[in-house]
């Protein structure tokens, strides 16, 4: 049977009612999605576009295909950087969850004094931009101008070089560390604030304590925050840029051009004018980390459920 409505709309000459409200959605939806293809859809088309390219100084542009792909895929100075930003992965973001997690459940726990000012003391940090930070440690780091330094000279000690090549990584995961715990501290803040009260109050019926109502009760509630987390700073982890260039500045012998993925891709193409090769190697490490992300999600939120 055809509705009243329906048909009165034919009868006067407008599509259905259904029909008309698509195109309204699609007219509010249309300026985001606009920008959004202009942003991120187009710079991706256009590497792409790159990395099926090779320019040579006899021959010009030729189309080569999946030939830098296969280059990428077999270039040992990619996958040392790779290992290099792995590392800090593994070790850096587990570290940083850890102490943003113990933060999240003090400040939670309201047993803190001034927990309003020890809130915004740990995520103020994370305001501070990431070349002013570095910039920042990088001086402290020093052993001839900076803190390392004149500890040194005061006390008569000897500490380790901060940025030598066997703590370089451990250095900038101590300055990533810094500027992001307060970030992730909120994001599980947050995550504890919108548990059921109730829940709590049971298990103390229970005769449950703090210790068994974080493990049993808190941390369970986290784990989507956590996901979360983790995905951000895998991310993160991958697209390390900042930190390493800027103490390359420091000293232009600490750091090398593969020291990372992201800058490796830098310097192929603003020092070696190598942009299709370049692109490429953006286009393996977006692919690479889209992956790893996908499989954490995948297996945070199974487990959840």
């Amino acid at each position: 049977m055809v509705s009243v409505g329906h048909t009165h709309a034919q009868a006067l000459g407008r599509p259905p009612t259904s029909k008309r409200r698509s195109w309204i959605g699609w007219q509010f939806v249309g300026p985001f999605m606009a920008v959004f293809a202009l942003i991120f859809l187009a710079p991706i088309g256009y590497s792409i576009y790159l990395s099926l390219f090779r320019t040579q100084l006899i021959g010009g542009t030729a189309f080569v295909g999946a030939d830098n792909y296969l280059k990428v895929l077999q270039d040992p100075q990619f996958w040392s950087s790779f290992g290099r930003v792995a590392i800090f992965l593994v070790v850096q973001v587990p570290v940083m969850l850890f102490l943003a997690l113990l933060l999240a459940l003090a400040i939670d726990s309201g047993r803190l004094y001034g927990t309003a000012f020890f809130r915004i003391s740990v995520f103020l940090p994370y305001a501070v931009p990431a070349v002013v930070a570095t910039l920042m440690w990088g001086f402290m780091y020093g052993t001839q101008f900076g803190l390392v330094g004149n500890i040194n000279e005061a006390f008569g000690l000897s500490l380790p070089d901060p940025l030598s090549p066997d703590l370089i990584l451990a250095s900038i995961g101590n300055i990533v560390t810094w500027e992001f715990v307060g970030y992730n501290m909120l994001i599980l803040y947050s995550a504890l604030r919108v548990v059921n009260p109730s829940l709590y109050e049971a298990a103390e019926i229970d005769g449950a304590g703090q210790l068994r109502i974080i493990w049993s009760v808190k941390i369970p509630a986290l784990r989507g925050a956590l996901v979360i987390a983790t995905i951000f700073s895998i991310i993160g982890s991958f697209q390390l840029f900042n930190e390493p260039s800027i103490l390359k500045t420091l000293d232009p012998n600490l750091v090398t051009t593969y020291f990372t993925p992201n800058l490796y891709a830098y310097s192929l193409s603003f020092s070696g004018q190598q942009f299709n090769y370049s692109a490429t190697v953006a286009i393996v490490m977006g692919v690479i980390t889209m992956i790893i992300a996908y499989v954490v999600q995948l297996r945070g939120m199974r487990k959840a459920v």
